[in-house]
């Protein structure tokens, strides 16, 4: 009985810590709590807590004190970690972001900073840790004998089998325990449902081991989203954007899975608006955090034109995926970016011959590429090159010298200024691409040059500094752009150029509470905190406005549609937002939206009347396209197509 006693207690420090630090990370980062989760994490607690307790009294009370301690230091670590990357980047760490390591020190002085401003949290996560500092010495921490090795290893072989009927209970269930464990790869979900530690678990296995997740071809029934054209109207057949591709023989297997993909995709329509802007010049840019609520009537007046008139997207999202990284990944390649491929793409060692500068030198435009900050951050002038810009400036590397690069972030309207002549001028028609970092955080008159710099225009502004410190951001870029509209006005280039603008994420470093101060309407944090305006703009177009639900990765093929591009939309996983095909925007954590209605993964709740067939089916063409994007970047699939 002693024994027993004993070895109940070493286990319960042990059930007692892990369950503390997942129900005080649940609270601290807002995710729900339900019975059920608790449960499976408390059963997966006890099987790890048993494991623990064989490993850590192997040896010598005295080391077996040190062993403990490791441990219950290390676990307090592994919830910091999660914490303040959450606080950082609003995604959750994974294995895989250590391939962008070099990105986290880009970050250091943000880092170092949420660190101080969240000492408090961190603290509460070693609690475990100081408390047996404390009480070690009152703690029995000697070898286990035989009997404790039986009763740990007991333990373990009831509650794995009671783990797994866990489960199994839930296999027809949509992004539930069995789909996180066998067919899905989701951080954010792991997290939620299965808790930090077990998420851990799985991250490191599937690291070291590899996973992928299996492609199931469905067929959603869901009505022609476009506008229906009225009865007497002629109605016109439109062929699909597709080229005559050959498959080559191949024994890769990923590539083989990609060949099948697309022949069994039929691609998306040419439509009414195909080959409209053909010839026209173009300024496509990605802005950093600019988001909708960041316009004002009277204070960013152009913003508030451009996305008033033009294409109007009212269910355009932007959904966050790592920093502006993974941002300038949609807006670029017209796929949905995932941590396990970032790298691939830093590298531009990948071949892309539907690269934005790649097709429109293929026409004969000039092309331009800016950024205002380093030229090299996040190996930008590598992925750049491999889009086609052979002439991309930044910081550093040419731009320094025109425009101030020592202050921070440095300003939009410099770089748009001293830049428009290089192109404006010229009788060939232009691509320019901007990526600008005005609206870079931190949002503090303080600590942001950009903000202090415009912040007697937000000054009288009814909200919180932080907030007016955004607005002032954004006013910077839309100065920019009242510059870029006024110079190509009067080299009458306006009325035969596009102006296409979107972010590269939300302005994730506000609290929910300040967005929505900012917001005509109340967001959530998974889905409605994306929602966002897209700039397509033409000084002579009609204003169109298009209800279809659409997100960043859809904006690429959109203007190649425009712009008469010959290319084959089933290489995208984003969709000519103007064609026939399925509106749909997917968040990072698999949530997403239909016309039919808002699916959240945390709980697989959806708002709208569909039934959980038509759920599954979305469900599963979202996993269907998030592992094409990957493979596409994984296998180098254009250089195997087109080479």
């Amino acid at each position: 009985m002693k024994y027993l006693k004993n070895n109940i207690k070493k286990i319960s420090i042990y059930i007692i810590s892990i369950l503390f630090l997942e129900i005080l990370f649940k609270i601290i980062v807002k995710n729900e709590i339900s019975v059920s989760n608790i449960f499976y994490i408390l059963l997966h607690s006890i099987i790890l807590s048993s494991f623990l307790c064989i490993i850590s009294n192997i040896f010598k009370e005295k080391i077996n004190r040190i062993i403990t301690s490791i441990i219950l230091f290390i676990m307090g670590v592994l919830f910091s970690i999660q914490t303040i990357f959450y606080k950082v980047f609003k995604v959750y760490f994974s294995l895989s972001n250590l391939k962008l390591k070099d990105q986290l020190n880009d970050f250091k002085e943000e880092l170092v900073k949420i660190i101080v401003n969240n000492i408090f949290y961190i603290i509460l996560f070693l609690i475990p840790f100081i408390l047996y500092l404390i009480f070690k010495k009152k703690l029995n921490t000697k070898q286990n004998n035989l009997a404790s090795y039986l009763m740990y290893f007991l333990i373990i072989l009831i509650l794995i089998p009671c783990l797994y009927l866990n489960i199994l209970s839930t296999k027809n269930k949509t992004n539930d325990l069995y789909e996180l464990y066998f067919n899905i790869n989701e951080t954010s979900l792991n997290i939620n449902k299965l808790g930090v530690m077990n998420s851990y678990e799985i991250d490191l296995y599937r690291t070291i081991f590899g996973f992928q997740e299996k492609i199931d071809f469905v067929e959603i029934k869901e009505s022609n989203e476009k506008k229906k054209e009225k009865k007497e109207e002629k109605i016109i057949e439109y062929e699909p954007n597709t080229l005559n591709l050959t498959f080559k023989e191949t024994s890769n297997n990923d590539i083989l899975t990609i060949n099948n993909y697309i022949k069994n995709e039929k691609g998306t329509l040419k439509n009414e608006y195909t080959g409209k802007f053909k010839g026209y010049n173009l300024v496509y840019i990605t802005a950093e955090s600019f988001s909708q609520i960041g316009i004002n009537k009277e204070l960013t007046p152009t913003l508030y034109k451009l996305t008033h008139t033009g294409f109007i997207f009212d269910n355009y999202y932007t959904p966050n995926a790592l920093s502006t990284i993974g941002g300038e990944f949609q807006s670029l390649l017209g796929l949905y970016p995932d941590n396990d491929i970032l790298n691939i793409w830093r590298s531009g060692n990948n071949y892309f011959p539907f690269g934005l500068a790649n097709v429109f030198k293929n026409l004969g435009y000039n092309t331009y590429a800016y950024h205002n900050n380093l030229y090299n951050f996040q190996d930008r002038h590598k992925y750049l090159k491999s889009q086609g810009f052979d002439n991309y400036l930044g910081c550093y590397n040419g731009l320094e010298k025109r425009i101030n690069c020592k202050t921070w972030p440095e300003s939009d309207i410099e770089m748009i200024e001293k830049t428009i002549p290089d192109y404006i001028n010229n009788d060939t028609p232009f691509l320019a691409y901007y990526m600008t970092v005005s609206g870079h955080f931190e949002y503090s008159f303080n600590d942001n040059y950009i903000a202090y710099k415009n912040r007697n225009y937000v000054k009288d502004l009814n909200l919180n500094e932080s907030a007016k410190s955004y607005v002032a951001t954004q006013i910077e870029l839309d100065r920019s752009l009242e510059k870029l509209i006024s110079e190509l006005e009067t080299a009458n280039k306006l009325d035969n150029t596009v102006i296409v603008l979107l972010a590269d994420h939300y302005p994730y470093e506000l609290n929910l509470n300040s967005i929505n101060s900012l917001s005509s309407y109340e967001r959530d944090e998974i889905v409605e905190v994306n929602h966002n305006s897209l700039i397509l703009w033409n000084n002579k177009m009609d204003t169109i406005n298009i209800d279809k639900p659409c997100m960043s990765s859809d904006v690429l093929p959109t203007v190649y549609n425009l712009f008469g591009i010959d290319y084959d939309s089933r290489l995208f996983t984003g969709q000519d937002i103007l064609s026939d095909s399925l509106g749909i925007a997917i968040m990072r954590n698999r949530s997403f939206v239909t016309s039919k209605g808002t699916y959240f993964s945390n709980n697989n709740y959806f708002t709208g009347s569909e039934d959980a067939e038509y759920i599954k089916n979305i469900n599963q063409l979202v996993n269907n396209r998030l592992t094409i994007s990957k493979l596409i970047l994984k296998t180098n699939y254009y250089n195997y197509l087109f080479n």
